[in-house]
């Protein structure tokens, strides 16, 4: 993602109160949620430093063979997040956080995505006895994985201070996107705030769920690709901006507030986007 997000191209960003810091342990997702997410980063060391003292999680590693380590960033003791370094292989890729669905049968719903008009990247895969795993594009661009559980159901904390808080697609297209999500899931989508800009904030559910959101590429953002971005929670979103830029971040998007919502967007000093946000109020 580039560096050309701003105040303007967030001032309709709406997380759902309903959903954030509303229900954060959990024992399974519901299929359609997004379960899981995973930073590929150049520097683990660097990353796992600079997360865990931002967001105080602990990082359990996990060698997984050919010299990789697959690290599970706990809080609490509860799985947040999952974290590695890009090996051979992943050149020119750049470092980024990817997001997963939870699905029961990954090989139906990856045909399920390619009728749709999705494009395949990798798998679908066993990953040991925790799951079954694939990598899909949508039809704009924007790649997600999906996750059908085993022993690993995802992420054991949701919604809450250091966990996973919101999901948001970034697409040239909202409609077709919009029509893919909704053919291969079954989310519906509302357009919740419109943008006197001339863009639109949508949200998506599953079912009743509030699952993600989606925003309009704005050609003043620069070049930007389709892609899902993604929000932690934090108790103090003005503390933790400040010491995420004293522990090396950029600041991309300054503190700001839509509906009882504080948030801002960063880089960290990997060159990985990602999010933090607060409820007040």
């Amino acid at each position: 993602m580039c560096e050309c997000l701003n105040e303007g191209r967030r001032s309709t960003l709406n997380f759902s109160k309903e959903v954030l810091f509303n229900m954060p342990e959990v024992t399974s997702h519901a299929p359609g949620n997004f379960c899981w997410v995973d930073l590929s980063t150049t520097d683990a060391g660097a990353s796992k430093s600079f997360y865990s003292r931002l967001l105080g999680w602990t990082a359990i590693d996990n060698p997984v063979g050919n010299g990789m380590v697959y690290s599970m960033m706990q809080k609490d003791g509860k799985n947040i997040c999952g974290l590695y370094e890009m090996g051979p292989g992943m050149e020119g890729v750049y470092p980024h956080w990817s997001s997963y669905i939870s699905v029961v049968d990954v090989d139906a719903q990856v045909r399920k995505a390619t009728d749709a008009g999705g494009s395949l990247i990798m798998g679908p895969d066993d990953v040991f006895e925790a799951g079954r795993m694939a990598f899909v594009a949508d039809p704009t661009g924007a790649a997600f994985g999906m996750w059908q559980p085993r022993e690993h159901i995802g992420a054991q904390l949701i919604y809450a201070p250091g966990a996973l808080g919101w999901n948001e697609l970034y697409t040239n297209d909202t409609e077709t996107a919009a029509g893919f999500y909704a053919s291969v899931f079954g989310w519906s989508r509302a357009i919740t705030h419109p943008d006197p800009q001339g863009g639109q904030y949508h949200e998506f559910k599953n079912g009743d769920s509030p699952v993600g959101g989606m925003m309009q590429i704005k050609a003043e953002w620069g070049e930007v690709p389709p892609n899902w971005s993604v929000y932690f929670c934090v108790d103090d979103c003005a503390a933790s901006l400040q010491e995420a830029k004293s522990l090396g971040a950029e600041e991309v998007l300054p503190l700001t507030e839509v509906d009882n919502i504080r948030f801002a967007f960063l880089k960290d000093p990997q060159g990985v986007y990602f999010g933090i946000a607060q409820v007040v109020g």
